[in-house]
């Protein structure tokens, strides 16, 4: 991997009113002359940010193809506002959406890596009821945990766990990427049922390329596999990677994403 390009200026964005008001940072990365693509928008995991390593590969190969990019931080993430406790499905949704709306006006490639290819599946459902469902050109989905909370979380519960969300609102769990403990609340758990995109066929409209780690310890292959069953009618494409973890983020995972990239670009 090259040198990392300057970084586009971080702006800043209001969402949400009164209490819910929370300021959103963006990099918002503008190809010259203006491009034809769709622009590539990255949807960060639970707890990471628009500096993560793939991130920045991201818009490093919007640089290289000519196309427009976009990377935010959802709020209680990195540079933007609120508190992460206060973080739900529908509160990061809102964010995303309101960030499509105001960085971009034509087609889109979503990029959802983790939690954020639930975001991204919830982002098209909610594109396509405002009849806007053909901007999206198409979705990369990394590691993907849709319904994480449901799924993975709640069936797995210790009578701790569960009483800790009974009492005082929400559990820790020690982190593999982090120093400081994963923190899941109430708020959370009962916004992910509301938010559930595995409970029913899917359908994007547009092509989907899933990239999942066959020794993910986070998110197991099999889930991939299950999303996957869940979207019959659309153009999906997997790649299992056998040595692959949940980040994906070594240089020959980067090198499959941008493929998976511009093979989506190539169909827009």
């Amino acid at each position: 991997m090259s040198a990392t390009p300057i970084e586009p200026e971080i702006s800043r964005m209001e969402v949400g009113k009164d209490a819910s008001l929370r300021v959103i940072a963006m990099r918002i990365f503008r190809a010259e002359p203006a491009s034809a693509f769709p622009a590539l928008i990255w949807l960060g995991g639970y707890r990471s940010d628009m500096t993560g390593t793939k991130a920045v590969e991201v818009e490093r190969h919007a640089r290289a193809v000519g196309a427009d990019c976009i990377r935010f931080d959802y709020s209680g993430h990195g540079a933007s506002g609120g508190e992460f406790r206060d973080g739900t499905i529908s509160r990061w949704l809102e964010e995303g959406l309101a960030v499509v709306d105001h960085a971009t006006s034509g087609r889109v490639i979503l990029i959802g890596s983790s939690m954020g290819a639930w975001v991204a599946l919830r982002l098209v459902e909610e594109l396509r009821r405002r009849g806007e469902g053909q901007r999206v050109a198409g979705l990369v989905l990394i590691a993907p945990a849709p319904d994480f909370t449901a799924e993975l979380i709640e069936p797995n519960l210790t009578e701790a766990e569960k009483a800790s969300l009974a009492e005082q609102g929400y559990f820790e769990e020690p982190s593999e990427y982090s120093p400081e403990p994963n923190i899941f609340t109430r708020a959370l758990i009962e916004d992910g049922r509301d938010n559930r995109v595995m409970n029913g066929p899917i359908e994007t409209g547009c092509p989907v390329h899933i990239l999942q780690g066959m020794r993910d310890p986070d998110v197991p292959y099999t889930h991939a596999l299950r999303l996957m069953e869940h979207m019959p009618s659309d153009d999906v494409v997997m790649t299992l990677i056998r040595d692959g973890d949940h980040r994906l983020s070594r240089e020959e995972d980067i090198a499959k994403l941008k493929q998976a990239i511009d093979s989506l670009i190539a169909k827009a």
